[in-house]
């Protein structure tokens, strides 16, 4: 099975850019979308009918928006974290679950499109949004790595985590570490208890490596695709057991800053199942 996960900066403008192309070429069998920035049927024209898809829309318009699909029928959905308490529109379009019958398991996969806060280092007011989100995702996070220990399902979230965790995923450690977003220490402290105490495991490092990268946001702005100086900021996390079955992650970054499709580069990660 192959799973993608990219942040694609508005779909419309993706596709004009040459997201069809990329997935054509990969042909995923799960897909993780962020930031669509779309209703329903506009997500749907753009993928196809080959496609099942649920889709977390954001409030605000032309915000955020997380999805999955799959070439394979969903046996359920479960869209947001409010646990049935309607969520403040700006958690709305963050995070969205869709269970997949595994023919050789006893347990479902669960596969999840989540997008977080970035935040602002200045805007104190944007920087509690984003604890109080990362709270919620831990939560669940917690939720669903108990469940898989137990035996219940596989699970694999996949998304802009918009938090790097150690120097190796940001190309300017030191200039950013305490003083942008996204290389606090709060919000490491989040993927520290992630992937010690809850166990989850960051796929993308393990299968890459002890190297700088590889990154997969880069700002739009001046040479930073060319001199890639980027971020690795957007992550496929796994369950210990199905990550013990991941055989290869790769970032698609484009061969060239004006053959990118979003600002972010899709991680592809292949599963023996």
């Amino acid at each position: 099975m192959r799973i993608a996960s990219v942040n694609v900066n508005g779909i419309r403008a993706a596709y004009r850019r040459g997201m069809g192309e990329w997935l054509e070429t990969r042909r995923p069998d799960v897909l993780l979308l962020q930031e669509i920035r779309a209703t329903d049927e506009i997500l749907e024209d753009h993928l196809g009918h080959e496609w099942t898809t649920a889709h977390g829309a954001c409030e605000i318009k032309g915000r955020a928006g997380v999805a999955v699909a799959s070439r394979r029928p969903a046996t359920a959905v479960r869209v947001g974290l409010g646990n049935g308490i309607p969520e403040p529109p700006h958690d709305s379009g963050r995070w969205v679950e869709m269970d997949l019958d595994q023919p050789d398991r006893d347990r479902p996969l669960t596969a999840v499109s989540v997008y977080l806060h970035s935040g602002t280092a200045t805007k104190p007011e944007t920087m509690e949004r984003k604890y109080a989100h990362l709270d919620k995702v831990t939560a669940r996070l917690s939720e669903l790595a108990e469940q898989a220990a137990a035996g219940e399902r596989d699970v694999v979230v996949g998304g802009d985590i918009n938090v790097v965790h150690r120097p190796p995923d940001i190309k300017n450690w030191k200039g950013n570490h305490n003083k942008n977003s996204g290389v606090l220490d709060a919000e490491i402290a989040y993927l520290e208890r992630w992937f010690g105490e809850l166990g989850w495991v960051d796929l993308g490092r393990r299968l890459a490596g002890d190297i700088d990268g590889p990154y997969t946001w880069w700002s739009w702005r001046g040479k930073a695709f060319d001199n890639d100086s980027g971020w690795r900021i957007d992550y496929q996390l796994a369950t210990p057991e199905l990550a013990d079955r991941a055989t290869s992650a790769a970032v698609d970054r484009a061969p060239s800053y004006d053959r990118r499709f979003s600002d972010h580069a899709p991680v592809v990660v292949d599963f023996d199942l």
